[in-house]
């Protein structure tokens, strides 16, 4: 019985060779460490929109649309400072418990006075959140915000009457399709299907969810002791045996940060902020379209994933642009009329006595696609060195160097991080220095808007008006790649287009995995 162990309890997590998993005793996976790194508590962390303990008021469809989970429906007043949802009927959280509109209301007031627990779901402009029928909760805004129905999305309700803030980081109560049953911390979290979940318990008995080394899981893999294991795409080449490689869309980018800016101290965060070379458009410009991606992509990740200039199509709110790069002789030009000459003759332009050169930082795989942008940008006589870093690097240089990032998320509110100059140099947001007095308008205006087509549209300008002056060098869409047992079926049909998640979105379906 793995519930009666003591949840710090210490598992033999050897596994051994010859182990093969049974039917019986459900499936075991490796998707990456974030899921161990943050509270499963919902009111803490509502950073992914596919929790497998705690639904939302709001879940992502596989087109990517909004549909309802905990709501039935959902109505937004004309002035859009009232959204009034409907809960379904019958609902019960895992301990068997109702789940009511007061357990709602008990969830958003308990993350809006702990708002700085959960900067995920921003509930500064929410008024108020009352319950107005057995079924029926209201909540009123301060003043209208277009991002609001992203917020119902992402967090997860908790019951008010059995909520412990402490009990819930391992063992929440949910109302979602699994309970946790085991927590051995940055070990194993096993969960087991939730019979009261509103759409029925899942098929399969127990899924175990390991921490372990990425090289590790691939071995434990082929060794054939896991179900499920994400592996970066520099491992597509690999096989494993009784698995085959599945590589899902997503909408993760990975762009590179160019500062706009010479160097200089910011007055407001007192950092040394800027870099001297890609200060200058004409070096942004000549980048963006005069390197490879595709290239780039084969070198960086066996040609997994798609050549991006933007956030992807698959987002409501995204202004994709068809790529076309690899126009070198137009680079070439923009470089030559900006002043940027090989005088000495080794490849590399200068300006003034600048070489045109500057570093790039890059974590974990990201690395090798920092190498290859700095191999192909060699062509248009860019130095690019690029850095192998742990993110204590990447902080200390992100306002004067290039960093490798990755970014996607259904809430349109991520272009106010990369892109609004109230956000410049507070953590990982703006830290290009980008200032556009336009662009910011736009961006008040987008959240400000009464119709979610009027802010879509008002996002898709900010971007169209940003990517002129090519703050940050889109690289590549990636896919999330994973070796998956033949015997398990991860029901491809309802996956959604994975955020921004190191591995973990493939379980936004996880109760609709099947064993074959």
């Amino acid at each position: 019985d793995a519930g009666a162990q003591s949840p710090d309890a210490q598992p033999d997590t050897d596994m051994q060779a010859d182990a093969q998993p049974d039917a019986a005793d459900g499936i075991v996976v490796y998707v990456g460490s974030t899921v161990f790194d943050a509270s499963l508590n919902p009111v803490k962390n509502s950073y992914n929109p596919y929790s497998f303990t705690n639904c939302a008021l709001l879940t992502v469809a596989p087109d990517s649309s909004y549909v309802g989970d905990m709501a039935e429906s959902w109505t937004v007043s004309e002035d859009a400072l009232t959204y009034t949802y409907t809960l379904k009927d019958g609902l019960k959280f895992s301990d068997g418990s109702d789940l009511t509109a007061g357990d709602v209301v008990f969830t958003y007031e308990t993350v809006k006075a702990n708002q700085a627990e959960n900067e995920d779901v921003d509930l500064t402009r929410l008024a108020s959140v009352e319950q107005t029928g057995d079924r029926t909760v209201a909540f009123t805004l301060a003043e209208p915000y277009s991002a609001f129905l992203d917020a119902t999305a992402l967090l997860g309700i908790v019951p008010s009457d059995a909520y412990d803030a402490d009990a819930f980081d391992r063992y929440p109560v949910g109302s979602g399709p699994w309970k946790v049953v085991q927590y051995d911390a940055s070990q194993q979290i096993i969960v087991e299907p939730n019979e009261y979940y509103y759409e029925g318990a899942p098929a399969i008995p127990r899924v175990t969810l390991v921490n372990m080394d990425a090289s590790a899981a691939l071995a434990a893999a082929q060794s054939g002791q896991l179900d499920v294991v994400m592996v970066g795409p520099d491992y597509a080449t690999q096989t494993a045996a009784g698995m085959t490689l599945r590589a899902l869309e997503t909408m993760d980018i990975r762009n590179v940060s160019l500062p706009v800016t010479p160097v200089h101290m910011d007055e407001a965060s007192g950092e040394t902020v800027g870099n001297d070379v890609t200060a200058d458009p004409a070096v942004r410009k000549a980048l963006n379209i005069g390197i490879d991606r595709a290239a780039i992509i084969q070198n960086a990740f066996n040609g997994i994933g798609k050549p991006a200039q933007s956030f992807t199509a698959n987002l409501p709110w995204a202004e994709a642009v068809a790529v076309d790069d690899g126009r070198k002789d137009e680079a070439a030009a923009l470089l030559d009329e900006a002043g940027w000459t090989d005088a000495d003759g080794d490849g590399i332009r200068e300006k003034g006595g600048q070489r045109c050169a500057f570093d790039v930082y890059a974590a974990e795989d990201r690395y090798v696609l920092a190498a290859a942008l700095a191999e192909d940008a060699k062509a248009l006589g860019i130095e690019i060195v690029p850095h192998s870093s742990d993110w204590g690097e990447i902080g200390e240089n992100r306002a004067t160097a290039g960093v490798v990032w990755g970014w996607g998320q259904y809430s349109p509110t991520v272009l106010y991080a990369l892109l609004d100059s109230k956000a410049a140099f507070d953590g990982y947001n703006n830290v290009v220095g980008y200032n556009s007095p336009e662009v910011d308008a736009l961006i008040d205006k987008a959240l400000g808007e009464t119709s979610q087509d009027a802010a879509l549209e008002d996002w898709k300008q900010v971007q169209r008006l940003a990517s002129e002056d090519v703050p940050y060098l889109y690289l590549v869409n990636i896919e999330h790649c994973y070796f998956v047992s033949d015997r398990v079926d991860i029901s491809e049909a309802t996956q959604i287009p994975h955020p921004h998640g190191h591995g973990a979105p493939i379980l936004c379906n996880l109760k609709d995995w099947t064993l074959r």
